[in-house]
C-alpha cells in the first residue's frame, strides 16, 4: 500500500500485492503473467456471511429505499434520497492518495484533460498537459492545442505508451497516409490541427511520443476510457485512434470496422499495466475513469443509444474488473456522477456535453477523494 492509502476491500483470491520492484530489477523483468484476471473469472468479489453482513450493517450508502423513510430528507443516505440531488455525490473510498509534489499524467478521452486543467489549477505537476502543445493552430477555435492528445479507445492508449516507453517497439511508419496535394494524415492521432506536409506531420508525431515518455517520470497515471468502436488499419495491422476520414475514400480496402468485446479492450489494459510496472514509476498508482461524453455516431446498424449504452456499459465492467485485478489501480466514477445527476442540470442541449458547473463538481470530488490534505 502506498502512503496515506487505505483499503477496506477483502480479496480472497488474490494474494498480497508484491512491493514494486526498484528500477534495476524492473529494466529487465518480463512481462508479468494476468494472474490476477484468472483468480477472478469466476466472480470479482467473493466474501464470507460474517463480512458480508458487517459490509451491510458499515456501509452508509448499502441501501436503495427503506421504508418509511422521506425522501427529501436532508442529508440522506439512501439512494433514492441522494439521486433526488441536482448533482450526484457517491461514496468513494480511495485505494490511494497522491500528494502535491507527485507527478501526474493523464492519457485518454476528451475528460483526461479535464483533470489536467484541475490539477494545474492546484500548481500540481501535469507532465501530460505538455506547453509544447499550447503553440498549436486547431481547426475548431473551442479546441485547446492538447485536444490533438485525446484518446479514445484502449487500443490508441496502449499504443501510444507502447511506442513511447518501450525501447524496442516501433511507430508503424506505413500507418501514415499520403493523401496528395503534399499533405499526409497520422491517424493515431485526433484530428483537430490542420492537415500537413510529410516533415510537419512526423514532427507532431515525433513530440507526442516525446511528451508521452514522461509518463514513466509520474507516480500517478490517469485513464480516461471513452469507445469501443474503433477502425483497423489492415496495411499497418494496427487499430487507430480516430475514423480514417480523410483516407477512407482513397483506400476503401484499407480499414475495418471493429465494435470490440470485453475481452479485447481488458487485454489492452492489462498491457498497459505490464508497460507501467516494467518502464513506469516504481510506485506507479492508476486511476481508470469512463467518459461519459456519448458516442457521435455509430458506425453499426444499431441504434446510436443502444450502441452508446453497450459502449460505456462494456468500459464500465472492463474498469471494474481491471482495478479489482491490480491493487495499484482504483476506478473513479465520473461517468456514475453525470448519468445520476439531473439531466436539466447536467448536460449541454446537445446532451452530449457536459456543463462546466457538473464539470467543477466531478473535478473538485476527484481531487478531494485523492489529493492527500
Amino acid at each position: 500500500m502506498t502512503r496515506g492509502a487505505s483499503n477496506s476491500r477483502v480479496r480472497p483470491h488474490s494474494k498480497s500485492a508484491p512491493k514494486p520492484k526498484p528500477a534495476s530489477a524492473r529494466k529487465n523483468a518480463r512481462r508479468p503473467r494476468a494472474k490476477a484476471m484468472l483468480d477472478f473469472e469466476g466472480s470479482t468479489y467473493i466474501a464470507d456471511a460474517v463480512t458480508a453482513r458487517r459490509n451491510f450493517d458499515h456501509n452508509s450508502c448499502s441501501r436503495w429505499y427503506k421504508k418509511g423513510a422521506a425522501p427529501d430528507q436532508p442529508g440522506g443516505q439512501l439512494a433514492f434520497q441522494r439521486l433526488r440531488q441536482p448533482l450526484f455525490t457517491p461514496k468513494i473510498t480511495p485505494r490511494f492518495k497522491f500528494h502535491r509534489d507527485d507527478k501526474l499524467f493523464a492519457i485518454g478521452s476528451c475528460f483526461a484533460r479535464g483533470i489536467e486543467q484541475a490539477l494545474l489549477g492546484r500548481k500540481m505537476q501535469v507532465l501530460s498537459a505538455a506547453p509544447e502543445f499550447a503553440s498549436f493552430q486547431t481547426i475548431n477555435k473551442d479546441v485547446t492545442g492538447l485536444g490533438f492528445t485525446n484518446k479514445y479507445n484502449t487500443f490508441s492508449i496502449h499504443n501510444e505508451l507502447h511506442w513511447a516507453l518501450d525501447p524496442e517497439a516501433k511507430f508503424p511508419a506505413n500507418s501514415i497516409v499520403d493523401l496528395g496535394n503534399g499533405l499526409v494524415v497520422d491517424p493515431h492521432i485526433n484530428p483537430t490541427l490542420p492537415l500537413a506536409g510529410e516533415e510537419e506531420t512526423w514532427q507532431r508525431r515525433t513530440l507526442m511520443q516525446t511528451v508521452n515518455r514522461r509518463a514513466a517520470e509520474c507516480r500517478v497515471v490517469i485513464i480516461t476510457l471513452g469507445l469501443v468502436e474503433a477502425w483497423r488499419d489492415k496495411e499497418a495491422d494496427s487499430f487507430i485512434n480516430s475514423t480514417p476520414f480523410f483516407s477512407l475514400d482513397l483506400h476503401p480496402e484499407r480499414y475495418e470496422f471493429h465494435v470490440t468485446n470485453f475481452s479485447q479492450n481488458l487485454a489492452n489494459l492489462e498491457r498497459i499495466h505490464a508497460l507501467l510496472s516494467r518502464f513506469g514509476h516504481p510506485d506507479v498508482q492508476i486511476v481508470v475513469t469512463v467518459s461519459p461524453v456519448p458516442l457521435m455516431a455509430t458506425f453499426s446498424n444499431q441504434d446510436i443509444v443502444l450502441a452508446n449504452t453497450y459502449s460505456k456499459s462494456l468500459l464500465r465492467t472492463v474498469a471494474q474488473q481491471w482495478a479489482t485485478a491490480h491493487e495499484n489501480v482504483d476506478y473513479f466514477p465520473s461517468y456514475e456522477i453525470v448519468l445520476n445527476s439531473e439531466r436539466a442540470q447536467t448536460w449541454d442541449p446537445d446532451l452530449r456535453h457536459v456543463r462546466p458547473e457538473v464539470t467543477r463538481h466531478i473535478m473538485n470530488l476527484f481531487l478531494a477523494t485523492y489529493l492527500s490534505s
